[in-house]
Parts: C-alpha cells; structure tokens; sequence
C-alpha cells in the first residue's frame, strides 16, 4: 500500500521526509517482525520502549516509522511519521486497520468486556451467530496468548474473516472479548463495535491499572457512543449501573429476565421472554452470562426464540465451570479459570447450591505471578470461608518465588478454616482427589483451560483437565 494513502486521513500526524512512491508492505509494533517496507510504530511499553530499536528496524528494512519524540539521526532514508506523546498507540491501530482495508466494517463486530464472564458470554454469542449461519469467529482468552491481541495482529485476524466470509459468499462476524489492557492502550481504536456488552466488574489487574477507578474507566471506553452502537449492561452489577448513566439507550439485564431456574450438577435451566432454555454450564451466574448473551443477539437482530434454542445446544465452555469426571468415590470434579476473589467465591458458592447439604467442596487453586499481589490474600480468605478444605499450591509463578506467592495467600486464610499447603500443583490435585467421597465436589481454579505451567522463564505442559483426568484412569 502506497504510504501517502495510508497516512492520507490521519490527524495529528507531522510527515517529516519524502512520501512519494513509498510502498508499505507491513504494519508492525514489535521491532522482530520487521520486513523489507515495514511501517514500525515506536510505541512505548511497561518493559521496552520501541524507539530504542530506530536503529534496528531501519537496518532491517522500514521505510517509515511512527516517533513520539527526538531521535539521534538513526532515521537516514527512512519517513518519519511524528505524533504527540501518548498517541502512538493510537495511531498504530488505525494504521493498521487502514492497511489491512478497514475488516471491521465490513463485519458485524461484538465487544464483551468485564473482569469475569468475558469467555462464556463471547463464547455463547458467537454459539447463537453461528447457528444463524455465516462465518463466525471468537477471538479471545481461548484463541490467542492474549485476551486481545495487538492491533496489528488483530486487524490481520478481522482481515482473515472477511476473506473467509467472502469465499463463502456470506457476511462474517467477529465476537471480541475485550479487555481493559486492550482498551487502555487503543488496540481497538477505530473499531466501532454493532453492540458491547458487559459482565461485571471487581478486583483483578491493579498492578496495571493501579485503582479500581482507573480499572473502571479503561472498561468504560468500550461503551463510548463512538465506540458502540448500541451497548447490553448486566444491570445487578454497581458498576453496570455507573455505565447505564453513561449510555441511556442502553439494554439493562437483569434476574428479573428470567423466571422459572432450576440448577443441577448437570447444568440449569430458566425461562426467558417465555423461551425454556437448557445450558449444560452449570450455577447462576452462568444464567447471568447467557442473559447477557441472549440480548446481545437480540440487539444484532436475532430472533429471541431461535436465539434460545441455539444456546440450549451449546456445549461446555473450555475450563470455564467444566466437568471432567467423577472419582471412583463418586465426587465430580470442576476446573474453572476462577482467578479472582469474586469469582472464586461464586464458583465455591454455585458448586454448593447443587451438591447435598452434607457434602463437601475441596478447593485446589494458587494466584499467579507478576500480577496482582493485593488480590493474594483476598483469594485465601475466599478460600478460607466458602470451602470445607482448600489446597494452596503453584498457579504459574513466571517470575517470582511460588513460596512467597503461597504465603501472601495463606496470610489471607490465618485461622480462618481448613487450608493447607501443597506446592506442587499435580500433588495438590492428586491429595484433593483421594480424600473426595460420594457426592462431594472438587473444584480445580485458577489455570481454566490453559496447557502450560510457567515458573520462571520456562514454559511446561499442564493442564488441570488433562492431569485430573489422567488420575482418574490411574495413569501417573
């Protein structure tokens, strides 16, 4: 793509050499993926700032780079494309969609967003789009290492569903979780979504956003009347209340959506605009996930008997409150991506409402490293009072020390109930197993539907399902 057309429509971009004749072959924010003809954005980062690899990329091939501030003549051939501080993010997404012909308009695009929720309810939605026909995508938690990946790895992905839609000769929709980092630093800026909903919100990611208050606004973003057309709020959440304020054409969802629920080990079941609808996802607030989603598919046109009908043949939803067998002893065992204090406790809370009153809940989870740490002991107390035993051990410490992870949890849990100690993760499971009985419950939480276990900067297979079950088989 010829330069001057990418940057034609861009404000607040200084062109600081020659454009004519300049073809892009690439957009790019990480200085590794450089090709010949390369558009790099400087942008800076919690770890690195890209203006430190001018040198690097032009060596390598770029022909214009997008700068927020003075270089030391590293740039010799090369345009500089010069934005104010702080915008380079920004410009980067834009740029990026530009160059990869703007996909998202040419798709129906759906945002979800809040701190627990985001997976199922994306998941649920793009159940129901893709029972209506059409190419469907779910980008998220479960497709990529990030929630919401970079933009120019996004818009290449929106880019690849258009072209699949066009083949099939149909319309393609992409259903996004999005998530407060990717709001914070633009990766989706220039993206209007058809619809955003939200979950909810509570304490997760303060190490990066610092207060709940900036946690909030970054979420906020996504329901901007300039980011979404029309927006679905689970209303029973204080701070869905604080974004209904912000959006009065919004779609408020609440319990009195559905009537008539009746929760099993199974799975659950409830009425909605006179509609019975099956999930095999067990506990509550599963409904509350479904209740969003069934509106959001409302909100896109779907008829609500149809959009019912599709969620009532949904699956599970991968290590999201999933069942993966039952011991010889006859308890069920969960594994759930619960990582935070409100949902562990709902996953605790929602586990106990379908088991006999005189049974128990074995709990296995640990927090993971080069995260939240405030979170930590919150967790053990959750822990502490919603479980009749819970096991502390390692839940992907990268680069700190597991013991003092599991000490910062354990402080939280001092004397408040049964809590022990296990380090490593494939004992902890295997203790929590053998000391189930007929009918109680083990929740494995924390990992969901990851395959990896990191400590330090080495990268094993583990996978909470994978190892549960292996046990179950008697396999070690």
């Amino acid at each position: 793509m010829q330069l001057s057309s990418l940057i034609a429509d861009l404000d607040g971009v200084r062109v600081i050499g020659a454009v004519d004749e300049i073809e892009i072959t690439q957009v790019t924010m990480d200085s590794r993926e450089v090709i010949p003809g390369a558009l790099f954005c400087c942008v800076p980062g919690t770890i690195s700032d890209g203006h430190s690899f001018l040198g690097e990329v032009v060596n390598a091939g770029a022909l214009a780079v997008v700068t927020e501030h003075d270089h030391d003549g590293e740039l010799s051939g090369c345009v500089e494309l010069r934005v104010a501080t702080g915008m380079a993010r920004r410009t980067a997404s834009l740029l990026a969609g530009i160059f990869e012909g703007n996909p998202s308009a040419r798709l129906t695009m759906v945002g979800v967003t809040g701190t627990n929720g985001k997976t199922t309810v994306a998941q649920m939605v793009g159940a129901i789009l893709a029972s209506e026909g059409g190419t469907v995508e779910v980008l998220g938690t479960l497709s990529g290492a990030r929630t919401t990946p970079p933009a120019p790895e996004l818009q290449r992905r929106l880019a690849s569903i258009v072209r699949d839609a066009d083949e099939r000769g149909d319309h393609g929709a992409a259903v996004m979780e999005v998530s407060s980092h990717a709001l914070d630093q633009d990766r989706v800026a220039g993206i209007v979504f058809e619809v955003a909903a939200f979950t909810n919100l509570s304490h997760d990611h303060l190490d990066y956003h610092r207060t709940m208050e900036s946690y909030f606004a970054a979420k906020a973003k996504l329901f901007l009347p300039e980011s979404a057309k029309s927006v679905v709020i689970w209303a029973e959440d204080p701070f869905g209340q604080e974004l209904l304020a912000l959006r009065h054409d919004a779609v408020a969802v609440t319990w009195g959506d559905a009537s008539e629920i009746a929760l099993s080990i199974e799975g659950s079941t409830f009425t909605w605009r006179g509609y019975i609808v099956k999930l095999s996802l067990i506990g509550r607030f599963n409904i509350a996930n479904a209740l969003v989603s069934l509106e959001t598919a409302v909100s896109l046109g779907v008829d609500p008997e149809r959009a019912a009908a599709a969620l009532s043949f949904m699956g599970a939803v991968d290590g999201r409150m999933e069942r993966v067998g039952t011991t010889v002893q006859g308890a069920s065992i969960f594994v759930d991506y619960a990582h935070t204090p409100e949902a562990l406790e709902k996953v605790i809370r929602e586990i106990r409402e379908v088991i006999d009153l005189d049974k128990r809940v074995i709990l296995v989870f640990g927090c993971g490293g080069d995260r939240d740490q405030e979170k930590r002991p919150l967790m053990g107390k959750v822990a502490a009072h919603y479980a009749d035993i819970a096991i502390v051990t390692t839940d992907n410490p990268r680069g700190e020390k597991a013991s003092e992870i599991t000490q910062e949890i354990m402080r939280g849990a001092l004397g408040l109930g049964d809590v022990r100690e296990i380090p490593d993760r494939r004992e902890a499971i295997t203790q929590a197993l053998s000391m189930a009985t007929t009918g109680d419950a083990v929740i494995i939480a924390g990992k969901g539907h990851e395959s990896t276990q990191i400590i330090g900067d080495v990268i094993t297979p583990f996978d909470d399902r994978a190892v549960a079950r292996a046990l179950l088989e008697g396999v070690s």
